[in-house]
């Protein structure tokens, strides 16, 4: 995943910690040293790829990392995964910016289209959305056409949702659990 400023260009890159399914065939696993987030203009993003968002210690890193703005690009378009952005907005109290294709057989070029004939016409549905730090959707999701989607986030209410429930303050319970990652680098900020 690359986090890209429109006026710093490439402020850094997550490798995936851990490949799903068929992908470990060819992708090796990463380490910590990916597991940030970027302070920027727009708020603190940070971010997880695919079926890493399934890892509880890794949203827990970027949680502890201040996480504002959690993007989570992924292939996944089953109706189910709206339920888990939602979940992770409410659990750490930020903005999950959840995104994925859509794409049908005919968006192939012709030289590639004999390799997907056993496929369905839709291959990717998307499900692109937008949720709120109370687990709200705001925007989205956005199934079976292409499209943008846009909201305005106010960073004040994620303060105003960590006052309820805030799983890096007065829920971590530092006096009972310790959480270490290891490489894990100090947060970025935009230049």
């Amino acid at each position: 995943m690359l986090y890209i400023s429109p006026t710093s260009g490439l402020l850094g890159t997550h490798r995936k910690i851990k490949p799903t399914g068929t992908e470990r065939i060819i992708w090796a696993e990463a380490s910590g040293e990916s597991l940030t987030t970027y302070q920027t203009k727009i708020g603190k993003l940070g971010g997880l790829i695919c079926w890493e968002n399934y890892m509880p210690l890794a949203r827990m890193s970027m949680y502890r990392k201040g996480v504002e703005v959690y993007i989570a690009p992924t292939a996944d378009a089953r109706e189910e995964w709206t339920s888990t952005m939602q979940h992770i907005a409410l659990e750490g109290r930020c903005y999950v910016l959840g995104c994925n294709q859509y794409f049908t057989k005919s968006m192939y070029p012709e030289n590639y289209r004999s390799l997907v004939t056993d496929e369905p016409e839709t291959m990717c549905r998307g499900g692109s959305l937008i949720v709120a730090p109370n687990g709200k959707i705001i925007a989205g999701p956005l199934y079976d056409k292409a499209g943008v989607l846009m909201a305005e986030l106010d960073l004040e209410e994620i303060k105003l949702n960590k006052l309820d429930f805030d799983v890096i303050g007065h829920y971590a319970r530092n006096d009972i659990f310790q959480f270490d990652v290891k490489d894990q680098p100090e947060i970025k900020k935009e230049k």
